[in-house]
């Protein structure tokens, strides 16, 4: 009785991390033959899969299709409020219950993030693990469990911030203010640090929507 229960988790798993990972973008139409193809799954664990896909606002009914969805300006607004808001108390818990193990390794992932600067993607991926650490570094499961929801959202935009120029290496650098407070157990500090991060991180993209937005125009002109 079990085996149903496994696929669907399997099915949902695996699109969603299609998603995350950019092998879907919004807008893209999700086909449930196509993915029980490419994934090598059955149908009915693929429907179910969708349907609570779409029950999540993950994706989004056209006619009779199912697409990615996508966040308008104010659903964008709204979702950093949140994140800036709940990440800024998993960095002011983490300076209070993170082990120096964890900070050795919160240091090492920016460290190593460096060098994936000129790569936008990787450099994405690598980010989302580093904020990943930092929310369990908190020691709190029921802000873990809300972040996790979160950042699945922040799978629903089609580019990263990080592709600004420049950006890549003052966003690692903010990482690194983040984790000296953490370090120096200092709550406020590492709050404030991780509140600042997700503000300039927003307004990038805020300037690179309007960037593709004024585009778009001049080509329609």
């Amino acid at each position: 009785m079990s085996a149903p229960k496994e696929a669907q988790k399997d099915a949902y798993a695996l699109i969603l991390d299609a998603i995350d990972t950019g092998l879907y973008v919004p807008g893209d139409r999700l086909v449930e033959s196509e993915l029980a193809d490419r994934f090598g799954v059955s149908r009915t664990p693929i429907r179910e899969a969708l349907q609570r896909l779409e029950t999540q606002s993950m994706l989004t009914r056209t006619g009779r299709s199912l697409i990615v969805a996508s966040l308008d300006h104010n659903q964008l607004a709204e979702l950093y409020v949140v994140r800036s808001e709940l990440e800024g108390l998993a960095a002011r818990l983490a300076a209070q219950h993170a082990s120096p193990e964890e900070v050795r390794v919160l240091y090492g992932m920016v460290d190593h993030d460096m060098g994936l600067v000129d790569d936008p993607q990787r450099l994405s991926r690598a980010n989302r693990r580093f904020h990943k650490q930092l929310h369990l570094a908190s020691h709190n499961r029921y802000l873990i469990d809300q972040l996790d929801l979160v950042h699945r959202s922040m799978a629903l935009l089609a580019t990263t911030s990080l592709a600004a120029d420049g950006r890549g290496v003052q966003a690692l650098e903010e990482h690194r203010a983040i984790v000296r407070a953490i370090e120096a157990s200092d709550g406020d500090a590492a709050a404030e640090a991780l509140k600042r991060h997700l503000s300039f991180a927003f307004e990038t993209r805020l300037k690179l929507d309007a960037g593709e937005v004024a585009a778009k125009g001049s080509a329609r002109r």
